[in-house]
């Protein structure tokens, strides 16, 4: 049986992303594993923006471009011959979220590209996986 059997890649549509979701699914195929793309809406960083009230279609827009993120992930995962891949959105903080999310669904690895979207992780302090790297118990695999 492999080590992983069950690997979540934090994803954003982003080039490093992307990096990392292709390693996950190479992982995911080696340990015949399932694969949570997971995609974290950060409502905080709207609200940093100096957008208070943040607008509802803004939102909105966030949310379902967040979606259809998470879509075309689990699409290219299953076109690679992944069997079990769910597509999840939340919303937090990005790290902590993923984290989250990681120890609750019992996975035994996160995979994270070094950089997000630069626009809006920006504005938060610190990147989202170092923060990642730090607050998880299990390992945790930067594609750089």
């Amino acid at each position: 049986m492999g080590m992983f059997k069950k690997i979540v890649v934090a994803y954003d549509g982003s080039d490093n992303a992307n990096r990392a979701l292709d390693v996950a699914i190479d992982l995911a195929k080696k340990y015949d594993a399932k694969l949570d793309v997971v995609q974290v809406v950060d409502t905080s960083a709207l609200l940093g923006m100096g957008l208070a009230p943040v607008p509802n279609d803004l939102i909105q827009q966030v949310y379902s471009k967040a979606k259809s993120d998470v879509e075309n992930a689990k699409s290219k995962a299953t076109n690679q011959g992944i069997k079990e891949v769910d597509g999840i959105v939340l919303e937090g903080d990005p790290a902590s979220s993923i984290v989250e999310y990681s120890s609750k669904s019992g996975a035994n690895l996160i995979v994270t590209g070094s950089r997000g979207l630069s626009t809006f992780k920006r504005l938060l302090l610190g990147s989202v996986s170092t923060k990642i790297a730090q607050e998880s118990r299990i390992p945790v695999l930067i594609v750089k």
